[in-house]
């Protein structure tokens, strides 16, 4: 690697470093929202402050701003001006309660998220299968995607070999899940911490209680992300750790382990 000599990246090396895909890091480049690397004859080498911009655009669309407002943000910044500036006095300070919510897309910002152009996006199917399971809805010549960051994980899987089909298919299992963890947290706060003496809901909580909620989810998702990264790891010891079990193919039956493949 070359980030360990002198804080240079090639191209691969810096999509792993910033937990992302080449393919969009050259579509970033092409909107102009990373600048160009250095080259060193047919080389292109990329800083700690290409990394920087990166992982700040990562966050940016995980909470839901399209690449085109992404674009606008990057631009203002670099004339010195402030949100306020560009958007006015009355910016919103406040996140809204889900990171989720709907964002309005062009086929090309769409097709971007894939790292893709707009013709191999609809060749490989992607959208029409994104549209099909709602993940992704039209509106006039524009998409809508529910949850932007849910998109840019499918995407992410895609560029590392998962198919978009076995991506949405565990999604949709992962919803029906992810309803009883939530419902476990409410009650929960509503128990234990909304009114523990008399756990009935008084008349005003339309407003209180999705704010108590919203000031703890960082600690719901804490415990979530601690519960699921020992989960994987009890799950791939499962599948690794027992001698002669067969590995799942990818049409659902078992490969043949050692054991089967000896004669008797």
């Amino acid at each position: 690697m070359t980030d360990g000599v002198n804080g240079e990246f090639r191209i691969d090396e810096l999509a792993q470093q910033a937990g992302t895909t080449v393919r969009n890091i050259r579509a970033y480049q092409d909107r102009g929202l990373l600048p160009p690397p250095r080259r060193v004859g047919r080389i292109g080498l990329y800083s700690s402050a290409h990394l920087a911009r990166l992982r700040l655009i990562g966050r940016m669309l995980g909470r839901g701003y399209s690449l085109a407002n992404i674009g606008e943000l990057l631009a203002a910044s670099a004339r010195g001006q402030s949100l306020g500036d560009l958007f006015g006095p009355e910016v919103p300070l406040n996140g809204p309660w889900s990171d989720g919510d709907p964002t309005t897309l062009s086929l090309d910002e769409l097709a971007g998220l894939f790292g893709e152009g707009v013709e191999r996006l609809e060749a490989q199917g992607v959208l029409a299968l994104v549209l099909a399971d709602g993940l992704v809805g039209r509106r006039e010549d524009d998409f809508v995607v529910e949850n932007l960051r849910l998109l840019r994980v499918g995407a992410e899987l895609a560029a590392a070999g998962i198919p978009v089909p076995a991506f949405l298919a565990c999604r949709r299992a992962l919803h029906d899940r992810i309803d009883a963890v939530a419902a476990a947290f409410v009650d929960l706060v509503v128990l234990h911490a909304w009114d523990p003496v008399e756990p009935v809901l008084p008349a005003d909580t339309s407003a209180a209680l999705p704010e108590l909620v919203r000031r703890l989810r960082p600690l719901a998702e804490e415990a979530v992300a601690a519960e699921l990264a020992d989960a994987l790891e009890r799950q791939v010891a499962a599948r690794l750790g027992a001698a002669g079990t067969r590995r799942p193919d990818r049409h659902g039956t078992r490969a043949p382990s050692t054991g089967d493949l000896e004669a008797p």
